[in-house]
């Protein structure tokens, strides 16, 4: 299967979506960030010096995922029907782990938005707490679930 993003000369352009069914369309991604357990227990009891961390970082997620369109080149801008991002203490990481949840009906599927939200609240906790921690680490950024639109319904096994 070719990539879609590219024309049949090797350009980069954005697909055209015009003739594809609206649909009900849903993605849910996730994403981690690891700290000490110091700076867990700092975010977790509400001691950073910044304000309340999970609370950024969850309406972080929601901004990005409504301006994915704006910072990724190809991403077609929707009409986003719901953004959900839920941000949980993970002692044993220790550290957060991210899920985000985007709605949309149209054309085109909302991954990039998805992803887009988990990993900018990811980004955002790290912002937050980088005065007593510069040695988190992001990651397991992934598509967990998509579904809707003619490829139907993807889940991460």
């Amino acid at each position: 299967m070719p990539l879609t993003h590219f024309d049949d000369k090797g350009g980069a352009h954005m697909v055209d979506v015009g003739d594809k069914a609206v649909t009900a369309r849903v993605a849910v991604a996730a994403s981690y960030i690891k700290m000490k357990r110091e700076t867990f227990d700092i975010i977790t009891e509400g001691r950073a010096k910044k304000g309340d961390v999970l609370a950024v970082a969850q309406l972080a997620g929601i901004m990005a995922a409504k301006r994915t369109a704006d910072l990724i080149p190809l991403c077609h801008p929707l009409p986003i029907t719901k953004v959900a991002v839920e941000l949980t203490p993970d002692p044993d990481l220790p550290g957060i782990r991210i899920e985000a949840t985007v709605k949309t009906t149209g054309q085109t599927g909302v991954e990039m938005e998805a992803l887009t939200a988990a990993s900018t609240a990811a980004l955002t906790v790290y912002d937050m707490a980088k005065a007593v921690d510069k040695g988190m680490e992001i990651g397991g950024v992934h598509v967990v679930l998509k579904d809707g639109g003619k490829s139907g319904r993807y889940e991460a096994s």
